[in-house]
Parts: C-alpha cells; sequence; structure tokens
C-alpha cells in the first residue's frame, strides 16, 4: 500500500530525520544554522514550533522535546549548555559555576534550571542572551576540553580557580574538597591554581582558604560541620577514622573522630543516608561501634543543624565529657 502524501508545505520526512539526527548528538538541541543547511525551510521550522514538538529556548536555537533529557538536574543541564553554546556560537564554552557543576564538584546552591555561565574570551564578540551570564576570561587553549556530546568547557581546575572567586568561603572549601576528594585536582595542584590567579579580584582571601581544604571529605555537609567546629575551637582529631574489632576486622569508618573527647561524630546527608538500606547499616555500624569500643559517643549532625552552629559546638562539648 502506498503511504499517504505529506499535507501541503509539510516538511518532508527526509529532511526531519536528517534534523533529529544532528540534535541526538547535541542533546537534543539544533541551531537555526544547522536546520537550513539540512534543507528545513523558515516556513517548515515555524510549523514544528507551532506543533508542539520543538521549544526555542535561545534566539535561533531549538529543543527537540523527545531528545532533550530533562528528567534529572545532570541531564538538564547538559541540554542548557548545549542550547546556549550553539546559540553563542562556535568559540563559546562553559565556565565558572556552570563548568563546576559539569564536573560534579560539589558545595554549590541548588541550580535553579535557568542561570548559565558561558564564556566568549573576545570581548567584541559578546552577545547578550537572558539567562546567560556571560564571561571574557582570557583562557588558554589548554584550558578548555570537551565532555561527552561536544559540550565544550574549561577543565577542572580552570574551572574551581574561576569559581572561588565568586563565592564565600565555606562554599570555596566545599569545593576544593570535593575537587580532592574526587581527584579532579591534586594537592600538587594547589599552588599552581592559586598562583594563577592572582592578580584578580577576590584573590587575596581565597589564598587564605586553600589551607583549610582536605580532601578526606566526602560531602560538602562534611566540609561545612567541620568548619564549624573547627571555627569554634573544636576540629576533628581526623577525619575518615577506621574503626576495627579486636580481630583487625573492619567495622566502619567514620567522618569525624576527636581522640581526646572519644567521640564519633557522622555527617547525614540528603543521598547515602536517606535510603532504609543505608539507615539500617547505619544502626549495624553504630551498635557494632557501641559494643567493641563502649567508652567511645556518637554524634549526628544533619544539614538542618548547620543553620545553628552554637548548637553543633555544645553536641560536641557536651558529648566528650
Amino acid at each position: 500500500m502506498n503511504q499517504a502524501a505529506p499535507p501541503p508545505g509539510s516538511p518532508c520526512d527526509a529532511t526531519v530525520t536528517a534534523a533529529l539526527a544532528v540534535a541526538s548528538r547535541q542533546y537534543g538541541m539544533l541551531s537555526w544554522a544547522q536546520a537550513r543547511n539540512l534543507g528545513l525551510t523558515k516556513d517548515d521550522i515555524r510549523r514544528l514550533l507551532r506543533g508542539g514538538g520543538w521549544d526555542r529556548p535561545y534566539p535561533r536555537v531549538y529543543s527537540v522535546r523527545s531528545l532533550a533529557d530533562r528528567s534529572d538536574p545532570t541531564g538538564h543541564l547538559r541540554t542548557s549548555v548545549m542550547a546556549a553554546q550553539l546559540s553563542l556560537g562556535p568559540h563559546s564554552f562553559a565556565g565558572g559555576e556552570t563548568a563546576a557543576r559539569l564536573w560534579g564538584m560539589q558545595g554549590l546552591r541548588r541550580w535553579d534550571g535557568r542561570e548559565m555561565h558561558m564564556v566568549i574570551p573576545a570581548l567584541g564578540a559578546q552577545r547578550h542572551i537572558r539567562g546567560i551570564t556571560l564571561h571574557s576570561w582570557y583562557v588558554s587553549e589548554e584550558e578548555v576540553t570537551t565532555v561527552g556530546k561536544g559540550i565544550r568547557l574549561t577543565d577542572p581546575g580552570r574551572s574551581l580557580r574561576d569559581t572561588l572567586l565568586c563565592v564565600d568561603r565555606d562554599t570555596a572549601v566545599c569545593l576544593m574538597d570535593s575537587c580532592l576528594n574526587q581527584g579532579l585536582v591534586t594537592g600538587e595542584d594547589t599552588e599552581r591554581l592559586e598562583r594563577a590567579n592572582r592578580g584578580r579580584r577576590g584573590c587575596v582571601q581565597v589564598r587564605g582558604w586553600w589551607p583549610l581544604a582536605d580532601g578526606r571529605a566526602q560531602s560538602a555537609l562534611e566540609t561545612r560541620v567541620r568548619l564549624v567546629c573547627a571555627d569554634g575551637g573544636l576540629p576533628p582529631t581526623e577525619l575518615q577514622r577506621r574503626f576495627t574489632d579486636r580481630h583487625g576486622r573492619l567495622i566502619g569508618i567514620v567522618d569525624f573522630w576527636w581522640e581526646h573527647l572519644r567521640l564519633i561524630g557522622e555527617a547525614d546527608g540528603i543521598g547515602p543516608h536517606s535510603t532504609p538500606q543505608a539507615l539500617a547499616r547505619d544502626r549495624e555500624r553504630q551498635n557494632a561501634l557501641q559494643l567493641w569500643y563502649p567508652d567511645v559517643r556518637v554524634v549526628r549532625f544533619t544539614w538542618q543543624d548547620l543553620h545553628r552552629p552554637e548548637y553543633i559546638l555544645a553536641t560536641v562539648a557536651r558529648a566528650g565529657r
């Protein structure tokens, strides 16, 4: 049986299929120039937009709804960065907080789903696009890389040092800890990164934050609780302390350990400690610790406790008596 002819004026199937193929390799995004080069006319694009299958996130950039992954924050971020990159042109790339998020650095505030930080090195090439914060930093070619389906962004070290200049101390140390913990930067890199930022606004205060970084921290909550305790004169003796039974078998690894107080501290954030299975394992571990180390006490802190730093300090001080 012959297939029915498409409605008059509709883009042909082959042209749309080719456009979808390009979009699928770009997180569901397609530029105006790409669409036209594939044979889509202005009227074709208008029809696709009116039909609801396509959106226009930025001028001259189109999003194919069925291909754009917005099911989770990471997928949403990638599609948004690709859209911004296509809108700004081939010399643009993600930088600052946006690049830090793409690398998985922990400690920034929750992304609002809209704000984007992009870099166009040439001042004269800047375009003002709503929702995109443009930077004209000088970035060497060696500091720009490509990940995933063609997303251009600054490398981890450059992303970190640019972001540090724009955040408060606690957020900065969270980012440092996260990068060190994940191996995005090494301890040997820190001096180079600090030196590379010299002369930039905010570099002096950031220089004083580097000694506070500790790659043993496994979450932003751990970092922030540690900073509260250090500021209050009660820094933990050790992070990620291992406890074993008398046979040398590992009982567990705890977030904080105060040797002189015989005190264990745990940071219970949303995530690993939230599932019923993880909570059950935590209880079993705590029971085993108290069985083998009856003189040790355990305190636990959550994100809500950060709003009351005096409570954290008082809890540590009292529990260690």
